[in-house]
C-alpha cells in the first residue's frame, strides 16, 4: 500500500523539528530515510506510525489519514521495528513475543483464533526463528532479537513497515540476512538507515533529510551524488552500480574535513617567513694559490 507524507510540520517544545516534509513510498517499494544525526529522521517515523501528532500536514496509508484512524486501526496497517524496542519481555518466549503482533486484530478479552495462530506460525518461519521459538527472548543475541521483532511486525499482516535502524549493532552477516528478509516481504517499507552503503544496496529510493527538511529524494544514483554526500554528510564519495547490479557507495581516502585542514595548513604555510639563506662560505686557505699553481 502506498505511503504519502504531505507537507509535514512538527514542533517540539516550541522548537521546529520538521519543516514542510513530503515524501512518497509506492506500493512494494523500500524507501530509505538518511541524514546526519539530529536531522529529524526518527521524529518523522514517529509521525508515520502515529506516535507524534504533526502540527500541520498529513500522513496517509493508501487513502486513509493515519491520524483520522483509531490507534487499533492504524496499528493493523503499520508494523514497526524500533531501536531497542523489545519492551518488558521478562519471561516471554520468542513465540509469545511474535504473538503480540496480533493484538491489534482482536479485542482485549477475545481469544486467539485460528488465523492468529497461522499468522504467528508464518512469521516465525518467514524470519527463520523457528530453531529458538521456545527460548526466552532475553537470552537471544542482538541479531536474533531483531529477527524476532521483525517477525512480530509481520504477524500483524501490515500494509506498511516502519524500521528505525534495524541493523544497528549487528555484525555484517546479520545485517545482510535482515536486509534479505526485508526485501523478501514485498511490503512497502520506510526505513531509517545510517549506513549509506546498506541504504544504497537495499532501497529503491532514498530521501535525504538535513536540518529538518528534505534536500533530495528519488532513485539512489540520482540522490546520493558527490555534491549531496559532501554538502550533507561531509564526505568525499560517489555511488556506482556494479556489474552484479548492486549499488555501492565508494569513499575517497580522505574525508572533506581532512582535505580542508590540509588546505588551511598550506595557506598558512604560505604566509610564514622563509628562512634566510645560508651565508656563502669562504674558500679554504691555500685553495686560490693551489689553483694558480695548477694553471701555471
Amino acid at each position: 500500500m502506498k505511503l504519502t507524507v504531505d507537507q509535514l510540520h512538527i514542533t517540539l517544545d516550541r522548537t521546529p523539528i520538521l519543516h514542510n516534509v513530503s515524501l512518497e513510498a509506492r506500493e512494494g517499494d523500500i524507501v530509505g530515510l538518511v541524514g546526519p544525526n539530529g536531522s529529524g529522521k526518527s521524529t518523522l517515523l514517529r509521525a508515520v506510525y502515529r506516535s507524534l501528532r504533526p502540527a500541520e500536514g498529513a500522513v496517509r496509508i493508501g487513502d486513509d489519514d493515519v491520524w483520522a484512524l483509531s490507534p487499533r486501526a492504524a496499528a493493523r496497517r503499520t508494523g514497526t521495528v524500533l531501536q531497542d524496542a523489545g519492551g518488558n519481555t521478562t519471561g516471554l518466549t520468542v513465540t509469545e513475543i511474535v504473538a503480540l503482533g496480533r493484538a491489534p486484530h482482536h479485542g482485549l478479552l477475545s481469544r486467539d483464533r485460528a488465523e492468529d495462530h497461522q499468522a504467528v506460525t508464518d512469521a516465525v518461519d518467514r524470519c527463520g526463528v523457528r530453531p529458538f521459538a521456545d527460548r526466552d527472548y532475553a537470552s537471544l543475541s542482538g541479531g536474533e532479537r531483531q529477527r524476532v521483532l521483525l517477525a512480530r511486525a509481520l504477524a500483524q499482516n501490515p500494509r506498511l513497515l516502519v524500521l528505525d535502524e534495524l541493523t544497528n549493532h549487528l555484525d555484517i552477516r546479520a545485517r545482510f540476512e535482515l536486509l534479505d528478509l526485508i526485501r523478501a516481504t514485498g511490503i512497502t517499507t520506510l526505513a531509517v538507515l545510517h549506513d549509506l552503503d546498506l541504504a544504497a544496496r537495499l532501497c529503491d529510493h532514498v530521501v535525504v533529510l538535513h536540518e529538518g527538511a528534505v534536500v533530495a529524494a528519488g532513485p539512489v544514483l540520482d540522490v546520493l551524488t558527490p555534491k549531496i554526500l559532501a554538502d550533507v554528510f561531509g564526505v568525499r564519495a560517489r555511488t556506482e552500480r556494479h556489474g552484479d547490479g548492486i549499488i555501492r557507495v565508494l569513499y575517497e581516502a580522505q574525508p572533506l574535513a581532512d582535505e580542508e585542514a590540509l588546505e588551511d595548513d598550506s595557506r598558512s604555510e604560505g604566509t610564514r617567513p622563509r628562512p634566510a639563506p645560508e651565508p656563502a662560505r669562504e674558500p679554504p686557505v691555500g685553495a686560490a694559490s693551489t689553483s694558480a699553481n695548477e694553471k701555471g
